[in-house]
């Protein structure tokens, strides 16, 4: 069976075109080497799948041509004691993670910050102009 439709049956990916481009990216691997989309899968190959934040290590336990329920696709691969532990500890450590939000203390700008904001950078930019006409008024008399 070709890997993308394994991993399409497999619900790895919702379709079997993601499926092919996460390979060709080389997110997955088969047996610790890069692998193309028409690879085989045979039962008792190990694959390496990295996805948005979570990576999956598997052993193929069975392939069925179709894609079925998600309890039978559970039943196709069996992740590894490593894989399991490792993304738990990644689950942990997201939820002990800081609220990235709590440095901001007073929320977003207003309309009168917004117009603060505008004035200083009017007042930058017209100073940038009279200096860069001065300086070319100077050379102009040089």
């Amino acid at each position: 069976m070709r890997l993308d439709k394994w991993l399409w049956c497999a619900r790895f990916y919702k379709t079997r075109s993601l499926a092919a481009e996460e390979i060709a990216r080389g997110r997955v691997l088969v047996n610790d080497t890069l692998a193309k989309p028409a690879r085989d899968v045979r039962i008792g190959d190990t694959l390496h799948i990295r996805q948005t934040l979570q990576s999956r290590t598997v052993q193929v336990q069975s392939l069925l041509a179709m894609r079925g329920p998600a309890s039978v696709a559970q039943q196709m691969y069996a992740e590894t004691e490593q894989s399991v532990a490792e993304r738990t500890r990644q689950a942990e450590l997201r939820r002990l993670a800081p609220e990235p939000a709590s440095d901001l203390r007073h929320g977003r700008p207003t309309k009168k910050d917004r117009r603060d904001f505008d004035q200083l950078r009017q007042q930058g930019q017209r100073s940038a102009l009279n200096e860069r006409w001065s300086a070319s008024v100077q050379n102009a008399r040089d």
